[in-house]
């Protein structure tokens, strides 16, 4: 089964937290602080895996997660990194965020590794809050929470030469003469319902990979039939093969058709409107006039688009098409599927002085994810840790903040599930 899409949600591994301990031994009084910090948590990776062609895999597996660190002990032991998550996909995978639709990365190359969303980082343990006036300090940081992101995986196929055109017109004949391709064929609409690849070698050694796309109708750019589920195959492809049922077999017109089929192009993407085509006139076997063939040769000259005569089922002039299709790729370039204007990787320190500050009345309410990192680290209970919450409102900017929004002594600063009256 050939799957292109799929949805999934990943998370990175959460920080181990830190310890407080204190150095105990026979004869020693005071040891002192001697608490480990946390492990980090792992990250999430996507990785470009060559045996893979489809996405099914991740119709059963939909939630992947990072190991999480491990906690810090004492005797100044470090906890350890939690083990990252590699995603195999195969190549031609687009990731794109779920919730903005933005496009993370463009997994194309061979063997191409992707950091996608980093681990949370480990806590501190209490040894690295000693100073000459707090020397034995009771609290430790705890470590940092993984992130989880919806994703979406698209396949697009990576193929040099995309055969396009309606329903029975010859493509998938097309592909099993030139290749080792074996597509279903039969005499009925939408026969082709995934797409096939093959690898074509011509008489002079050359080869490159050839697509047969499954039949495009008119209105596929808004979704019927098939609809964009297989326009977007043609993004990767250097080069198209328009075939066209010149013999007009089923009563069709062949340059309607060619209208059509280029309509519906240019409605999903103007860019891919512009993309080189040659017209491959098939089932010159059962052609009974020119009529068709004469309409074709027009449209052609008027376009300046190359027409080929073939028949696929006795194989006329496949030889000369494709030996001119190598010679034509041999000058185009490789063809980007997307423009990442803004690469995407979810890393918290990206976002480490990312908070808000909203006023409701005589509440002044405080969020963003530095703040949940934040609270996420001390403990309320403790005053030494409290203290240490308050140099850290200062730090980030927290304070600067709540007094450009005009705080003031007796007002209510919210931060998260807290409240605290705020004074000079």
């Amino acid at each position: 089964m050939f799957v292109d899409y799929a949805k999934i949600i990943i998370k990175s591994g959460d920080g181990g937290n830190g310890a407080a301990t204190f150095r105990r031994e026979k004869y020693v009084a005071a040891g002192g602080p001697d608490g480990g910090d946390g492990g980090n948590g792992g990250s999430v990776y996507f990785v470009v895996d060559q045996d893979s062609n489809t996405l099914i895999d991740f119709r059963y597996t939909k939630k992947f997660k990072a190991q999480n660190g491990q906690n810090g002990s004492g005797s100044h032991r470090f906890g350890k990194s939690g083990e990252d998550c590699y995603i195999k996909v195969p190549a031609g995978t687009i990731v794109r965020d779920a919730k903005t639709n933005k496009v993370i990365v463009d997994l194309s190359e061979p063997g191409q590794k992707e950091l996608i969303l980093k681990g949370g980082r480990g806590g501190k343990g209490n040894s690295h809050f000693a100073t000459s006036t707090r020397q034995a300090p009771r609290f430790a940081i705890d470590g940092e929470k993984g992130k989880e992101k919806e994703l979406i995986l698209e396949l697009k196929l990576l193929a040099d030469v995309g055969l396009i055109g309606f329903p029975n017109v010859g493509k998938s004949t097309i592909l099993s003469r030139v290749t080792k391709a074996t597509p279903k064929i039969a005499d009925y609409h939408f026969t082709t319902i995934d797409p096939n690849l093959g690898v074509v070698k011509t008489d002079r050694g050359e080869s490159f990979v050839l697509a047969d796309i499954p039949g495009i109708i008119e209105g596929a750019s808004e979704g019927i039939g098939l609809g964009t589920q297989f326009l977007r195959h043609i993004e990767r492809t250097r080069l198209l093969l328009h075939v066209l049922d010149i013999a007009g077999t089923e009563g069709r017109n062949p340059v309607d058709d060619f209208n059509k089929i280029n309509e519906e192009i240019k409605k999903y993407s103007e860019k891919l409107s512009t993309r080189k085509q040659i017209i491959v006139a098939n089932k010159i076997d059962s052609m009974q006039d020119d009529k068709n063939l004469e309409g074709i040769e027009k449209v052609s000259k008027e376009k300046n688009i190359e027409v080929f005569k073939i028949s696929a089922v006795t194989g006329e002039g496949l030889n000369e098409l494709f030996n001119h299709v190598a010679d034509i790729l041999k000058t185009l370039p490789k063809e980007e599927v997307v423009e990442i204007e803004d690469r995407v990787i979810y890393t918290l320190e990206d976002e480490e002085e990312e908070f808000t500050v909203t006023v409701n009345g005589n509440e002044f309410i405080v969020e963003g994810p530095a703040v949940e990192r934040l609270m996420g680290r001390v403990n309320i209970g403790d005053n030494e840790s409290y203290s240490y919450m308050e140099k850290m409102i200062k730090k980030i900017g927290i304070e600067d903040a709540l007094k450009e929004k005009g705080v003031k002594e007796g007002d209510t600063v919210k931060i998260l599930e807290w409240e605290f009256e705020w004074y000079e």
